[in-house]
């Protein structure tokens, strides 16, 4: 067999770069949306909603459960790395949001777009979550 082969074999690797490449798409058509203009940054960028980082990892977790069961090293790993991120994606944009004096000098549209690129609002967390979640049930189905 091939080492591509082998990849697609790897249904947790599938699931987690499913969840990625979901949430990134569903981000770029949802910012094309809001502003009617298509920015090309958006199919590879962090921030917007869903988080791709979130779905990532939730996928990540559930597939890892399916695959090794919950009392798993790696169901283990992947739960704790998946809190890190999801508590991290969150924690920039607060901290963006305390940080705004600095850049009000002369910067505002600087500091408005910024803030809407980096990090997450809770409710995208939430959502890439419940995308990669969904994701990883279908990937599985399909192994």
């Amino acid at each position: 067999r091939t080492m591509w082969e082998q990849l697609m074999k790897n249904q947790v690797l599938v699931s987690s770069v499913t969840g990625w490449v979901v949430a990134q798409f569903l981000k770029t058509i949802i910012d094309c949306m809001l502003n009617k203009s298509f920015s090309p940054e958006r199919l590879v960028g962090s921030g917007g909603m869903p988080s791709s980082h979130s779905s990532t990892v939730c996928a990540l977790v559930v597939s890892s459960g399916l695959c090794f069961g919950v009392s798993s090293f790696e169901f283990a790993v992947s739960f704790i790395l998946a809190a890190i991120v999801m508590y991290d994606a969150t924690g920039v944009r607060r901290e963006m949001s305390m940080e705004q004096d600095i850049f009000k000098l002369n910067m505002e549209q600087f500091q408005e777009k910024l803030k809407e690129f980096v990090g997450h609002t809770p409710l995208q967390v939430f959502a890439g979550a419940i995308l990669g979640v969904i994701l990883a049930l279908l990937v599985n189905l399909m192994y």
